[in-house]
């Protein structure tokens, strides 16, 4: 009985790892065949929740409508990021190179973190990868287990505040102009 036992547990062992390195290698390559997302999300901070659409491009381009008051757009073109409240004509300008954008959106920086991830089974419908990087700063990103494909993530923002996106794909690999990812110009 302990020698079933041993065994039991001795290819439990040496099973699992391969197990989550498959799957991170079925997450990777579901990447690299995805040009761009369509999706509508769900943010959450500090017990705030917004929601809206996005049009997300590999690499680097990001384009999401908010629905509030503010008719808030958020814009990333390569490694400006762009805060526009068109309902007050206020634009607010930031660089990405120190967010977590620059590991999300690059593909590959995405594939990168992946293969450098903690995996963990969050239950029979999600996979949660969570890198920490060299100034301790956690990113978790989520993925469906049944196709693949980005699920959303939480990251921290400059202010500490723990931010969840949530992500629902409407469609993949889409015919896009590229105008769409323009910077508004200041008035």
């Amino acid at each position: 009985m302990l020698n079933k036992l041993l065994i039991s547990l001795f290819i439990l062992i040496n099973f699992l790892p391969n197990l989550y390195a498959n799957e991170k290698s079925l997450i990777i390559n579901r990447l690299i065949d995805t040009r761009n997302i369509i999706f509508s999300f769900e943010q959450l901070t500090n017990k705030k929740k917004e929601i809206g659409e996005c049009i997300m491009v590999f690499d680097n381009k990001l384009k999401c409508n908010y629905e509030d008051s503010m008719q808030k757009e958020v814009l990333i073109n390569g490694k400006t990021l762009v805060v526009n409240q068109k309902r007050y004509n206020k634009v607010y300008f930031y660089s990405i190179s120190n967010t977590p954008f620059i590991n999300i959106l690059n593909k590959k920086n995405l594939i990168s973190l992946i293969q450098k991830s903690n995996y963990k089974n969050k239950n029979k419908n999600n996979i949660e990868l969570t890198f920490v990087n060299k100034d301790n700063k956690k990113i978790t990103i989520f993925f469906e287990k049944k196709n693949y494909n980005l699920n959303g993530w939480k990251v921290s923002d400059q202010l500490q505040n723990e931010i969840l996106f949530s992500i629902k794909i409407k469609s993949v690999n889409n015919d896009l102009d590229p105008k769409i990812f323009k910077i508004p110009l200041v008035n």
